[in-house]
């Protein structure tokens, strides 16, 4: 069973490759960016599931998804993310996304969750996708935007603004921007501020 990890973190892409590796009859690949897990595709033909990161280059929002899902010739595809919102996942599942992974998931889960999509069902954690939405359920992000919740999630990870940026496909100074907005919103000292007020109110 060929897998395709496409995710432009290192370390998460070397653990999740990692991870799926102990198993015998699972053959990973990797790539850093959507670009070159096209051509992957185009090069080698289609995978039996290709698992993209939400925010890595190329990605576009939810527009690279559709892109991966064409280039393999309508195999599974899946979406993962760290920081990405339950509304997000639910529009990745309805533009055909065979599943969606937070990258939380232990190894075991992620193991039983990649044999199930490439065996063509479709998986979203129960607990995430019928709670209420993180925006709903936690009043520290009523008042935030997906955008404006995915570069706190970016904090969150400790990422710089240029990190940031460069996952989001935005310029450095937009997600200056939205740093100083976020830290009126949430009354905020600093982005360090920011980021431990979303950890302790358990928003990622």
């Amino acid at each position: 069973m060929k897998i395709l990890i496409a995710d432009d973190h290192d370390l998460v892409r070397e653990t999740l490759a990692a991870f799926l590796e102990c198993e015998p009859d699972l053959n990973v690949h990797t790539s850093e960016d959507l670009q070159s897990a096209t051509a992957q595709i185009r090069n080698e033909g289609p995978v039996d599931l290709v698992l993209l990161d939400y925010t890595m280059p190329g990605m576009n929002g939810l527009t690279g998804l559709e892109t991966a899902i064409k280039m393999n010739e309508n195999r599974p595809v899946a979406l993962m993310s760290g920081t990405a919102p339950k509304a997000i996942a639910q529009k990745a599942l309805d533009l055909g996304a065979i599943g969606f992974l937070p990258k939380t998931m232990g190894a075991k889960s992620l193991v039983n969750a990649v044999r199930f999509m490439a065996a063509g069902d479709v998986y979203a954690p129960i607990k995430f996708m019928t709670n209420d939405s993180t925006e709903e359920l936690n009043p520290l992000a009523k008042g935030l935007s997906v955008r404006e919740l995915q570069v706190l999630g970016g904090l969150c990870q400790g990422l710089a603004n240029k990190e940031i940026a460069r996952d989001l496909e935005l310029q450095e100074v937009t997600i200056k921007l939205h740093v100083k907005t976020l830290c009126r919103k949430l009354n905020a000292k600093n982005r360090t501020h920011a980021a431990m007020m979303a950890k302790e109110a358990g928003l990622f």
